[in-house]
């Protein structure tokens, strides 16, 4: 990026409206370890496929400005609100260009040279946390709630949510025989993607009673034949990603995963990316609708799970 165009860009953010600033604004402690103090959340950029769906959920749709492309749910946030591109491939233009005065972007988003120039605008950014745990998923949320200053909002939403992962727990808890879950992204040249520990992948097999077949690293990594038939998988898990979509026959004929249990047992299971793997408030519900898939078994004895973030109105 040239020296000229950052200038024009901090330039247009000097002349973004100041709108409903307070006299001392709210202060928020974000992923960065820094203080970001929000004067105005009336115009918000929201980067991140979770964070637009808290803020739907808390009410705050008519707030929002932009989103990016993960943002999925609701069905209408794409179909309603401009669309500044993949969280990892920003374009400062593209989210200054909304005249935004906040910017809410999960941890993660990039690229640097993008997230420089948002940081060095006259805009408040919130990095917002992205660990995959119970307790980050809360947090999660609870920060989003306090950035918009709407806290008890934010714990009307953080309960629900409580209480889904509770009964998921209740649901775990029957499982006598975890299976041996591999998450695959994709299939490059016959090299799988596959994901390891410290993953939204990893937690939401935990979550949903199962045990992840890759145990030897951390993040997303390339893996050889020899690693796949090693790790033993019983299922394999992806996501849709429309014409890119891993598909069973692939991992059925694949010569690894032919000789291990995943194609003897024919066991091949693929969910919506954001819905499994975006640690919003419905991740809970994910995890349990991923329990009935790999435990067929626990769905006569599960007539009771009513996700409570469906039915919580937290949104006043």
């Amino acid at each position: 990026m040239t020296i000229c165009r950052t200038l024009a860009l901090l330039t247009l953010c000097c002349l973004l409206p100041s709108g409903m600033a307070t006299a001392e604004g709210l202060t928020v402690h974000d992923a960065r370890d820094r203080d970001v103090v929000i004067d105005d959340p009336s115009r918000i950029v929201s980067i991140g496929g979770a964070i637009t769906e808290i803020l739907y959920a808390l009410g705050f749709e008519g707030r929002i400005a932009g989103i990016d492309s993960t943002s999925l749910y609701p069905p209408s946030a794409l179909r309603e609100k401009p669309d500044v591109g993949y969280m990892r491939q920003l374009s400062p233009e593209g989210v200054l260009g909304l005249h935004p005065t906040l910017v809410l972007a999960v941890q993660g988003s990039g690229p640097k040279e993008t997230m420089d120039v948002l940081e060095a605008a006259k805009v408040p950014l919130v990095l917002v946390p992205e660990t995959f745990t119970e307790a980050g998923l809360v947090d999660k949320i609870r920060l989003v709630g306090h950035a918009m200053d709407a806290d008890p909002r934010a714990a009307c939403l953080s309960a629900a949510v409580e209480t889904d992962l509770a009964q998921l727990r209740t649901l775990r808890a029957r499982v006598t025989k975890p299976v041996r879950v591999m998450f695959v992204m994709s299939l490059l040249n016959g090299r799988a993607m596959a994901a390891g520990h410290k993953t939204a992948a990893d937690e939401i097999i935990r979550l949903a009673g199962g045990v992840n077949a890759i145990d030897g690293y951390d993040g997303y990594k390339p893996i050889n034949d020899e690693a796949i038939v090693a790790a033993k998988p019983d299922v394999v898990l992806s996501i849709e990603r429309g014409k890119d979509s891993l598909d069973a026959q692939s991992i059925f004929t694949h010569p690894a995963f032919a000789l291990t249990p995943v194609a003897t047992n024919k066991a091949f299971i693929s969910m919506e990316g954001l819905y499994l793997l975006g640690f919003g408030p419905r991740t809970a519900a994910a995890a349990h609708d991923l329990s009935l898939k790999l435990y067929p078994a626990l769905a006569a004895r599960d007539e009771t799970f009513k996700p409570a973030v469906l039915t919580a109105n937290c949104r006043q």
